[in-house]
């Protein structure tokens, strides 16, 4: 292993392992709550781990490499405690279950074991041409789609998909030969020819489906992977960085370092972005202007393929019609001379990023919103099936302009029956009145998670909405409703005991008769009488006992109360939740934006329709903010009453101003990322920080100085020769006692044990 990466004082390279923490319990805040200095060390490590790397490095595989210790000296996970017999086995044809973009996997071989981890995922639909050649219904089409406007009745979901395993991310120990390698890709019976895997991917529920990369990598790390994340030998455990090891503070804190991580790498000027996959550069460069296979004259054939692909098709009469192509970039690449070797391996990844950040730069620089001068329209149309499909159209003039870079899935929409026309006589602009804007449904707000499902009980963790105390009512978990349905049948009578933190409640509100409606999947609770003070967004923690008809809801208490907005907290709340569901008009007693003034409307739309954070924090595009009340451009006075009302609102700092960017999927990012478009934002921030004042001091401290730094307990590399002292030795053992390893584990050879402590910044 070599010592100079992990020296940073003679190199500057830095090591997770090495003096400096790369990963930091504020970075599991997010990355708008991670201090400037904190986030130049990861984005240091970041940038060489992204240089080092073969394919492009997602950001799955980027919050890999800090978090298991990927050794930028050649050895890559091979010198980190994982434990490859524990990773999930795929087999070529074979079926799996989901395995995103970041997951280590034991590829089978029939004898030596193969070691990897996912850089790329796509789907692999049989029906993609060899030319790339995209059936209508495909592109865009939900998982498990059977036909033009068939979607799935099955119960369980499949879709096959193509894995790009890196075959060398555990260093020389852990990897093949070349030699064996060309004999696996020779005989085609483990990995394919080009070295990836062919897997059909069973999805649990359409919801599993839709989740975006970083929600899908999260849930398999704290499923399939528990282990390896919760494992001491990592740099900096996630438990010691959330200071805990229940599931809310686990998947909270990991959605956070996953949200930091992202946004140092778009907060890069030397690095540059498709999605969630991350190139250099200078590798760019070198690749447009190599003249080889797959290098900038194939990548520009590539664009004008794509830009003529729906020329004009010459009828008698001089009549045109219209014709759409959708073109995959995968299978498109592979018909370029030369094209079989470097497309092999990781080498498909990197250049199918490379094809699809050219395309778009052309759309970009040379088009109007996607149409070019010969009347073609050019947009993406589906961001993951076969590296991306793009749709070209002719007439483009005559459909409405829209962003040529959000992924529309119009070649599904196409084969679904047209929507019913609207009834005649539409409102008078002059008479529009406010949208009340939905609520966004159960599932997508705050975590319901199952805590507990044993022999005695079920417990899980769910937060209030809305929609519950209007209706006093309360959704019971899936697998409750199904026991409860199995042995009383639709209707029953049950109790339900409540327990509010630290509040006294009168004796109908804790105990209370109510009606439990049950379905073979869903059931709710039905009666409920919440108490006055229950407000949206606040956590219950929810048990039933098997031998019971009690369900039993309590809440808990923060460490010290919170302000947000108008109120004052003092339990444990989902912020999102209180963000969307306690604007202006939401109350218990009804949600309509009717008799709400300017501001009001302007704090409503904002909570309700702006970009949420994790910590409850709504960010909307400044330029929508009239259409998003209004549900269409409204009357230039209206317009005008809301713009005052936003300056009115900034100026009392309860609204605040800021910038953000919009990506190639159209979705806004805060901060701004580079290489894409800047917008204005306006803000609405809903929790005060707390002030830290010097002893004896009169003046806040800026939030940019606080006082100390707390640092967790983490792993360190030690120097050639130097061993661990007794006492580290104990506290490694405590250390792992924590984290559930009831009789300790002993420090990895070459490691000791950093004990949590505060120091100074």
């Amino acid at each position: 292993m070599s010592a100079t990466v992990g020296d940073h004082g003679r190199t500057g390279v830095l090591d997770p392992y090495g003096e400096h923490l790369l990963l930091t319990p504020a970075m599991t805040k997010g990355y708008e709550a991670v201090p400037d200095g904190e986030r130049q060390l990861l984005l240091r490590y970041l940038e060489a781990v992204v240089a080092a790397r073969r394919a492009p490095v997602h950001t799955a595989v980027a919050f890999n490499a800090a978090y298991f210790g990927y050794h930028l000296g050649g050895d890559g996970y091979g010198g980190s405690p994982l434990r490859p017999d524990d990773f999930p086995v795929i087999t070529l044809g074979g079926r799996a279950p989901v395995l995103p973009v970041g997951a280590m996997v034991c590829v089978s071989t029939g004898s030596d074991p193969l070691y990897a981890e996912i850089v790329h995922r796509e789907g692999a639909h049989p029906q993609v041409g060899e030319l790339g050649d995209v059936p209508a219904w495909v592109s865009g089409a939900p998982v498990g789609a059977e036909g033009p406007g068939s979607p799935s009745t099955a119960t369980t979901l499949w879709r096959r998909e193509l894995l790009v395993p890196d075959l060398h991310a555990f260093g020389p120990a852990l990897s093949l030969s070349p030699a064996q390698l060309h004999r696996l890709r020779t005989r085609r019976r483990w990995i394919n020819e080009d070295g990836h895997v062919v897997v059909d991917v069973s999805y649990p529920s359409p919801e599993a489906a839709r989740c975006d990369d970083l929600t899908a990598y999260a849930d398999h790390l704290l499923t399939t992977a528990r282990e390896q994340l919760l494992s001491p030998f990592v740099p900096v455990s996630l438990a010691e960085l959330v200071g805990g090891t229940r599931d809310d503070e686990l998947r909270s804190g990991l959605l956070g370092l996953l949200d930091t991580v992202r946004g140092v790498l778009d907060s890069s000027a030397s690095l540059r972005s498709w999605g969630h996959y991350t190139v250099t550069r200078s590798s760019l460069a070198e690749c447009w202007a190599d003249t080889g296979p797959l290098g900038g004259d194939d990548l520009r054939s590539l664009a004008a393929a794509v830009e003529h692909a729906a020329a004009p098709v010459k009828r008698r009469h001089g009549l045109t019609s219209p014709v759409t192509v959708y073109t995959a970039v995968g299978p498109r690449l592979r018909q370029f001379p030369g094209a079989a070797e470097p497309l092999r391996g990781t080498g498909y990844a990197a250049a199918v990023c490379r094809a699809n950040l050219t395309l778009a730069d052309v759309l970009r620089g040379d088009s109007d919103q996607g149409l070019f001068e010969n009347g073609c329209r050019v947009s993406l149309d589906d961001v993951f099936e076969s590296g991306g499909v793009w749709r070209s159209h002719h007439p483009g003039g005559a459909e409405a302009a829209g962003d040529p870079l959000d992924p529309a899935g119009r070649g599904w929409a196409s084969t679904l029956p047209a929507p019913a026309e609207p009834e005649a006589g539409v409102e008078a602009e002059e008479d529009l009145d406010p949208v009340d804007l939905p609520l966004a449904d159960d599932a997508s707000l705050g975590p319901g998670e199952l805590l507990r499902n044993d022999a005695k009980e079920i417990a899980w963790r769910s937060p209030l909405r809305l929609a519950h105390l209007t209706d006093g009512r309360l959704p019971l978990h899936p697998q409750v409703a199904r026991e409860l349905h199995r042995s009383y049948g639709p209707c029953l009578r049950a109790h339900l005991n409540l327990h509010h933190a630290d509040q006294c409640l009168t004796e109908g509100e804790a105990s209370q008769v109510v009606v439990a409606e049950l379905g073979d999947q869903t059931g709710q609770l039905t009666g409920i009488n919440w108490p006055r003070d229950f407000f949206p967004g606040l956590m219950l923690e929810l048990r039933w006992h098997r031998d019971e008809t009690v369900i039993r809801v309590a809440t808990a208490l923060l460490a010290e109360p919170v302000h947000v907005s108008d109120r004052v907290i003092g339990h444990c709340y989902d912020p999102r939740v209180l963000t969307r569901e306690d604007a202006p008009g939401s109350d218990r007693h009804g949600d309509s934006a009717a008799g709400l003034d300017s501001r009001q409307l302007v704090m409503r739309t904002v909570r309700r329709c702006g970009l949420l954070t994790l910590d409850g924090h709504a960010l909307l595009d400044r330029s929508s903010l009239p259409e998003a009340v209004y549900g269409r451009r409204p009357v230039r006075s209206r317009a005008a009453a809301l713009e005052f009302a936003v300056v009115e609102l900034l100026a009392e700092r309860i609204l605040e101003p800021a910038l953000g960017s919009r990506d190639a999927w159209g979705q806004p990012h805060y901060p701004a990322r580079g290489g894409q478009r800047v917008i204005p934002l306006i803000g609405y921030r809903p929790v005060r920080r707390r002030v830290i004042r010097p002893w004896g001091g009169t003046e806040a401290d800026s939030a940019e100085r606080l006082p100390l730094q707390f640092v967790a307990g983490h792993l360190r590399r030690l120097r050639p020769g130097r061993s661990p002292s007794e006492v580290q030795r104990a506290a490694f053992r405590e250390h792992c006692r924590r984290l559930g390893k009831a009789d300790g584990w002993e420090l990895p050879h070459g490691y000791t044990f950093v004990t949590e402590h505060t120091r100074g910044l």
